[in-house]
């Protein structure tokens, strides 16, 4: 195989790689009813006029498997990041404290789990959709290298490997939304 189709697989192996970890980043934000910090860490607070992200101006911990402790490093961000957890589609009521925010994360309904598995779902077939049309771009652009003098068994080669990759970077999605649909539905 020539080097150009061996450099095609290597970026659409990085690339799909990618898109797998991107997928189990969106997956993490996904409430699973225990606290987690990635719930809070993309909230924009406003830090002296600048939206800043609460990671950045706090320190946030999990003291329990309930509970979120939101410690800013300046006492006269407590009511901002209140605000700012308030303002959220999280649906969480913060408890004001002298030297932080405490979140209490209620129990999930039955209700809550099955729309929580539908976004994990739709997340996990964005990431399909990005690896299958990684894909698309690797066959695209090996049938140009075949009508620039590449061997046509080469090509064929190439895009078979392409399709293990495709088959293996999906089973890797599938395997992250089974992992994330239990830790919803326990309870």
């Amino acid at each position: 195989m020539t080097e150009e189709i061996n450099f095609y697989l290597s970026e659409a192996e990085e690339s799909m790689q990618k898109s797998v970890q991107h997928t189990s980043v969106e997956l993490t934000k996904i409430r699973a009813g225990k606290a987690s910090p990635a719930m809070v860490e993309d909230l924009k607070v406003d830090y002296y006029g600048t939206p800043t992200p609460i990671s950045q101006v706090a320190n946030v911990s999990t003291p329990d498997a309930r509970t979120l402790m939101i410690k800013p490093w300046e006492k006269a961000m407590v009511s901002e990041i209140g605000k700012a957890i308030k303002n959220s589609d999280l649906g969480l009521a913060p408890n004001m404290e002298a030297d932080g925010v405490r979140l209490n994360i209620p129990a999930l309904t039955e209700e809550r789990r099955r729309d929580l598995v539908k976004q994990a779902k739709n997340e996990t077939e964005s990431g399909k959709i990005r690896v299958r049309n990684i894909r698309k771009d690797v066959n695209e652009s090996l049938r140009k290298l075949q009508k620039e003098g590449t061997s046509e068994d080469a090509v064929k080669d190439g895009e078979a490997k392409v399709q293990k990759l495709t088959d293996a970077y999906i089973v890797k999605l599938d395997e992250l939304l089974t992992k994330k649909e239990a830790e919803i539905m326990t309870i």
